[in-house]
Parts: structure tokens; sequence; C-alpha cells
């Protein structure tokens, strides 16, 4: 299975490089062990039951399907799920499931003649579901209900649905799906807006999907709108804060219609997860998932929607073929991102997210090492979990090279090649060298000189930060810089014009500190701006890591009570192995157990490795 792909993206690497882009092959994608090659998988039908005590999901999962090229079976994706039985066109049917692969589970084999229009799995989800957090009412904000929610991307929608699970592979879906009463079910499809009585809902995805972007909420939840096409799920004592934070998403998406066409998925609605969210958001189609981290009461860190709303365009309607292909869908995200911030603020504002991306990417590079392949944007994950490709070498890599081709062409000229490529891929995947072609044919047009500015191969093919990454202007930065050189030459933090700074001023101002600083200079911050107490994520997530660093223990008790409550790993992560690499390491353990119950699996996971070395 693994060797065509290896053939392919070694004959398309040299015939992009040599002008033969009318010879490329179409990679295969490694982390599905389904036959959607073989078999045509047009519709999903499901009806399932969410049981808190069990901590289960079972039900039945329909596929419509279409064998033009006659194939004997069909192979499904599944991980750690129980098959009670199988129907193929209304007939129960014997079935296989082949032997546990690492990161892919088990294939599930189901024999299908030529004729077999419908496939039905009845099923349930197991232990180590990797898609599901099952909360208890005492992790969720409003204590009284427990909460469900799922996250698929990248290849763990097949621990809750038997499906074929590669970003390259769409369908349409409907769904039943049954909770206890009381609770609100939400999925990435049209969505109710209040409670049903009966604790019963239907869903409806007449767009087609690939697996990663099936999503599942069932909770104690309210919904408030913000105009005729946006508005915002969250827990009751959250959902003013919420709509507050979101008062701005309507005029948000007509911004980014305004850049790159239109919105094509009706509704654009957000969900604020419980703290246990893993991620900042997840680009979920027609129901963004977010972090409550974003609920800042300031609107400071909307340009996390901005991203998951750039995503409509970039990864849910132009999608990935495949996961080394990632930086297709989070490069242009990140790029898309920072031009509707542009749009709805300055351009002073977009060049400080430019430069804290840069200073992401530096991180990465130095994290993974500056000549690894994990620093390619054109990856190569043989045998490995997906996962290990979702760095920011996707996100900051990805969108600087677009924003280099911007510099060279000018902006005008940008415009109408994304827009024309978002029309003309619409609904479609793309792989990396197809990409390439497109950008020769559209764009460069036999330009050499552009060709050689863009030095291309550097930036797909090749380890680090290309020598012509682009770099934001520094003018409010530099601002920063001086103050927080004037702080370390002495000078008192009253006396530093930070009145109207924005998070991502603070941010330089910290990231750019020595570590550690002295305990007289952490109590001088501490005192005049309580940092300690801070309400902003980002902000506090920074300012304990400097806290660890210096070992500033008036921030320990704060510090604690954030790890107790945030989930999402861009956090937790960074934190821990503050606490880890400066001697330590039974503080982290301690805080990990205690807490660890409340992070995602996901989180689980990184954190196991890196606080308990399992």
């Amino acid at each position: 299975m693994l060797l065509p792909f290896f053939v392919a993206c070694k004959d398309n690497k040299q015939n992009v490089a040599a002008g033969r882009t009318d010879s490329l092959t179409v990679p295969k994608d490694m982390h599905t062990q389904s036959n959607a090659d073989s078999i045509s998988m047009k519709h999903l039908d499901l009806d399932i039951n969410v049981d808190f005590v069990t901590k289960q999901i079972s039900g039945r999962a329909t596929w419509d399907v279409q064998n033009e090229k006659k194939a004997k079976r069909l192979r499904l994706d599944t991980y750690d799920l129980t098959i009670d039985s199988v129907q193929v066109d209304g007939i129960k049917t014997e079935y296989t499931l082949d032997a546990f692969v690492e990161h892919l589970g088990s294939a599930l084999n189901i024999p299908v003649t030529e004729t077999t229009s419908q496939v039905s799995i009845y099923y349930r989800s197991g232990k180590n579901a990797r898609a599901l957090q099952w909360l208890e009412p005492q992790q969720t904000l409003g204590k009284k209900q427990p909460f469900l929610y799922t996250q698929s991307e990248s290849i763990y929608a097949r621990s809750w649905i038997p499906c074929a699970d590669g970003p390259g592979i769409r369908y349409t879906y409907t769904a039943r799906v049954v909770v206890p009463k009381g609770l609100m079910a939400l999925m990435s499809a049209e969505n109710p807006q209040q409670l049903s009585d009966s604790g019963i809902y239907h869903f409806d995805m007449r767009i087609p999907i690939p697996a990663y972007l099936m999503a599942l909420a069932v909770g104690d939840l309210r919904f408030k709108s913000i105009d005729k096409r946006t508005g915002v799920y969250a827990e009751p004592t959250m959902i003013d804060k919420a709509a507050n934070e979101f008062a701005e998403v309507g005029e948000m998406v007509r911004a980014a219609e305004r850049l790159y066409g239109p919105y094509r998925w009706g509704r654009y609605d957000a969900l604020i997860l419980p703290p246990g969210f893993p991620i900042g958001g997840m680009e979920n189609p027609k129901l963004t998932f977010c972090t409550p981290t974003i609920i800042a009461g300031d609107k400071s860190l909307m340009n996390l929607v901005a991203h998951e709303l750039a995503h409509n365009w970039s990864g849910n309607l132009v999608t990935n073929l495949t996961w080394n292909d990632f930086w297709l869908n989070e490069g242009f995200t990140v790029y898309f991102e920072r031009r509707i911030t542009e749009s709805m603020t300055d351009k002073s504002y977009a060049d400080m997210l430019w430069e804290l991306g840069y200073q992401d990417l530096e991180a990465a590079v130095e994290d993974l090492g500056k000549d690894s392949k994990d620093t390619h944007l054109k990856l190569d994950l043989t045998g490995r979990d997906p996962d290990d490709g979702l760095t920011d070498i996707a996100y900051e890599k990805g969108a600087a090279f677009l924003k280099l081709i911007e510099n060279n062409v000018g902006r005008e000229r940008m415009d109408v090649f994304l827009r024309k490529y978002f029309d003309e891929h619409a609904f479609k995947t793309i792989y990396t060298e197809e990409f390439l072609q497109y950008l020769d044919e559209k764009l460069i047009k036999g330009d050499t000189a552009l060709r050689n500015k863009l030095n291309i191969d550097a930036w797909v093919y090749g380890p680090g930060i290309p020598a012509n990454c682009p770099r934001a202007d520094m003018e409010r930065f530099k601002k920063v810089d001086a103050a927080r050189t004037a702080f370390l030459s002495g000078a008192a933090p009253a006396t530093l014009q930070t009145a109207k700074w924005s998070t991502h001023e603070w941010l330089h101002f910290m990231r750019k500190m020595p570590r550690p600083l002295t305990a007289d200079k952490m109590k001088a911050l501490d005192d005049a701006y309580h940092l300690t107490q801070s309400g902003n994520s980002e902000i506090a997530d920074l300012w304990f890591i400097m806290a660890v660093a210096a070992d500033y223990q008036p921030a320990y008790p704060a510090m604690d009570k954030f790890l107790s409550a945030v989930g999402r790993r861009k956090f937790l992560e960074p934190l821990y192995e503050e606490m880890m690499t400066t001697n330590k390491q039974q503080m982290a353990k301690d805080i990990y157990t205690k807490y660890r119950q409340n992070y995602h699996p996901l989180a689980q996971m990184t954190l196991d490795k890196l606080v308990l070395n399992k």
C-alpha cells in the first residue's frame, strides 16, 4: 500500500522540478485502510444513541455505495469499535476485522457485489475512542450536566463511526441522534436552536465533506443569534459573554467574502466548548468548535475565529488530498486569516500577527531541527500518526510562502489568483504538486525571473526557513522592544507606555524577555500589571512559563487553577515542559496527575509522554 505513494511522491517532485507537470501521479493516502478508490461511498445515514452512563456511542451507520469497479468487498476504517452485525442491502452478512495496525486501527471487511447499493453496520464505540471526550458535570462550566464532544481531525472519526477516514474522501450525511432529555445535540450540519423535548435530534449535511469534519457535541447548551446567518452556542453561564465576544463575526464573514468569494455553507455558527478542548478551534462545517480560552472580554483573541472561518474556503472547500499535504489546508488558512484581520483592523495590527507567526516558525524549526524533513512543507508521514505533522511548519511556513508570492506579484494579482483557485477547486481535493502545477500555469506563466525569486523547491521540499522568507513591518513591536529595554535597564513599569497595547504587544514584550527574570523584576511587573490574575489565556500562559523559570511562587496558585481549567495543548505543553526542564519535575507530575482527567485524550497522549515518560 505504501510503495505507490513513495513512487508518486518522488516522481511528482522530479516532474515539477523539470517542468513536466502534465505527468503527475495522484498520491495514495497512506492513513486510510479503506478502499474508497475502488468503491464509492456517496452518503452516510447515522442512527446513534449517546449514553453518558456507559460513555458509549452505539447504533447504526448505513452507507449508500456505488460499486462501479466491481470490488469484492467494502473496506472501512475502524478504531476500537465493536461491530455487532452487518447488513448488505438488508440481509445480514458475515464480516471480518483485520489485525490492529498502530495509528490506523482495524480495517472492517464486508463482502459486496457489483449491485450492492447499501451497507449497514451496527456498532459501539470503545473505551479508547480517541475522538471522544466524555465530561462529568464538574468538568463543565455549569457543573450540572455531563458533556460530550468529538475531535475527528486528523484520523479519529473512525473511533466513533465506521467510515472511509481520509481527507480526500467526501460524502453527504444525515443523522438521528438520541441523547438524554434536557441536553442539546449539535453536529457539523443544519442545527437546532432550541432544546428537543424528546432528546431526539435530526441532522442533514447536503454538501459532501470528509470524515475529519464529522462532529458531534452534546450538553447543556443555549443559542444566541448574532445576525441572520451567524450565531453562537455555549453553556448557559457562558452564553452572554460568548455572544458579546462574537458580536463582530457577521462582519467577519462579509470581510472574508469580499476577499475570496461567497461563503457557501449557509449558516456560520460557533460552539464554545468546555475548557478541556485540546485545540484552539476546529473548522467543522456550519459549526466551528472553539476553546473558551478565546473569551477574553475584549475581543482581543478573535483572530482565532478568523482562522476557523477562513477554513471554510481553505480546507473545507478545497481540501488537502492527504495529510502529507497538510500545509495546503493550514498555510492558506493562516494567510487568509491575516488578510481578514487586516481588513477589519489595519496593516500594523496584521503585521504583529505575521511577526509572532515568524517567531513561532523559528521555535518550530529549532524544536524539530533545522535539517529535519519535518520542516518541509511536503511531509512524509509514512508509518506515523498524521498528528506528527500538525506543527507550525504547515501553518507558518505555508503562510509565509504565500506571503512571499504576494510580495513578488502584488496583492491585486495574488487576490485574483486565489479567488480563481477557490472557485475552480471548490468541493475538491488537491495535493502539493497539483497546486504547484496550478501556480505555474495561472500565476507564474513562464516568468523565469519570478520562479527564481520564489525558489519554490527550497520552500516545499527543503528544510528550515528559506533565506527569502518575508518579514513583517515592526512598527508597533519596535516600541515594545524599546519599552522592554527600558524596563530591563531599570525603568519602573509604571513609566512604560503600555495603556494601548493589544494582546499581541504583550506577547512580544514577554516572549523576548531574558529567562529567568529576577524575582524583583517579576514582582515589579506583577504589581504594575497584575499578570498573575490575567483573564487573557494567551498572556497568562506565557506569564506562568516565566514564573516557573524564575521560581516566582506568588504565581503558582493561579497557575494551578489555570492548569485545572484549561485543556488546550498550545498552553499545556510549553508550561509543563518548562517545569520538566527547570528541575520542577515533581511539581509537573503532581499537577498533571491531579488534572489529567480534565484533559482530552489527545492532550493526555502528549502529556503522558512529556510528564510521565509513558
